[in-house]
């Protein structure tokens, strides 16, 4: 079940990247440059690398040797950056307010990415130590 859902996260993150795909090409559509805010861009793009990745979460996650629990919980925990990322970028794409939001980071973007780093990279990590443990020990 644990596979499953994170497949699901996958199959939720693509149609998320399909509809971001529409209002990019709105914008591009209507713009004098016919060109997309970056976000929207941005914000597509990683969209489609999200869902792929978390495609290979469920790969991960389906054969780990760790409990539905930890993989859920390791997997959730990425998947959960994935999604706050790309609400970042549609936030910025909405609001035309930068082309690099790390240009004038807002307060607690640091302790953002920190957090954003630590639970992806450890995430992964947990994730992987299962699978070895599984399929090469």
């Amino acid at each position: 079940m644990d596979a499953k859902i994170v497949l699901l996260a996958a199959g939720l993150i693509f149609l998320l990247a399909l509809l971001l795909g529409v209002w990019k090409y709105r914008q591009m559509a209507v713009s004098a440059e016919h060109v997309a805010h970056p976000y929207v861009d941005v914000a597509h793009r990683a969209a489609l690398l999200y869902s792929f990745a978390t495609l290979l979460l469920a790969a991960f996650v389906a054969l780990s040797d760790w409990p539905s629990l930890v993989n859920l919980v390791a997997a959730g925990v990425m998947i959960f950056f994935f999604v706050a990322a790309i609400g970042t970028y549609i936030y910025h794409g909405r609001r035309r307010d930068t082309d690099n939001q790390l240009r004038h980071p807002v307060r607690g973007t640091s302790a953002f990415m920190v957090s954003l780093i630590v639970g992806e990279v450890g995430g992964f990590a947990v994730l992987l130590a299962g699978f070895v443990r599984a399929q090469l020990l």
